[in-house]
């Protein structure tokens, strides 16, 4: 499991891209949700929170903007782009990301390298991507996961499922597993879920001094 930091450089038009795009220091954004192709977060708005209400529930495509606080924003709108490019090649984004006029920074997390360059692929379609910085994640607690589950991803992992390519499809990695696809699906999906959310949870805990070995990416 790995962590990086992406650099992004947004060519598309984008609402939040125009809303920052005069404000000095970078806007905190704290990811939600992604579900269908729309975006759910909140929005560190600060002193600019009443001027961004007020645009973002004048924009058409937004699809709701709600006030937490006299600082905050809770916004759904449609994806720009780049975090479909990111969930949809098994990476998830960490709570603390930025946006500043064209300019983002997204703290990834993703299961192999092979994901972030799949990731980065997507993104230079619509942009520009530097790569930060690359570093292992090692977790020092026992595995959160069910028995079942970690016997599903164990077998996943040893038939080659998160290879790229990969090395088996999920029908026969059911059939092997003597389960139905939408079984399979449902323990991947789950194991996924508790893997990512218990490594961010461990890296809170952390000072983020010693839990990574800083590694180099492979080039192609």
């Amino acid at each position: 499991m790995f962590t990086a930091t992406l650099h992004f450089t947004q060519h598309r038009e984008c609402i939040l891209r125009e809303l920052t795009a005069d404000i000095d220091a970078p806007i905190p954004i704290e990811i939600e949700e992604i579900q269908n192709g729309f975006v759910t977060f909140v929005l560190h708005a600060g002193p600019h929170a009443d001027s961004f209400q007020s645009d973002l529930e004048h924009a058409d495509h937004v699809n709701h903007v709600k006030r937490l606080d006299d600082e905050n924003l809770l916004i759904t709108k449609p994806s720009c782009g780049a975090y479909t490019a990111i969930y949809q090649n098994h990476g998830t984004l960490r709570r603390s990301n930025t946006v500043s006029g064209r300019q983002r920074e997204y703290n990834v997390l993703v299961f192999q390298r092979e994901d972030l360059k799949n990731i980065i692929d997507d993104l230079e379609g619509f942009g520009t991507v530097t790569l930060g910085k690359l570093e292992e994640f090692r977790a020092t607690t026992d595995s959160p996961l069910t028995e079942r589950q970690r016997e599903v991803v164990t077998e996943a992992l040893a038939r080659g499922y998160y290879d790229w390519p990969r090395k088996i499809t999920n029908e026969d990695l059911a059939i092997e597993l003597e389960i139905s696809r939408a079984t399979l699906h449902e323990h991947l999906r789950k194991a996924e879920r508790t893997l990512l959310s218990s490594a961010l949870a461990d890296s809170h805990k952390r000072t983020g001094r010693g839990q990574f070995e800083r590694i180099e990416l492979e080039q192609e």
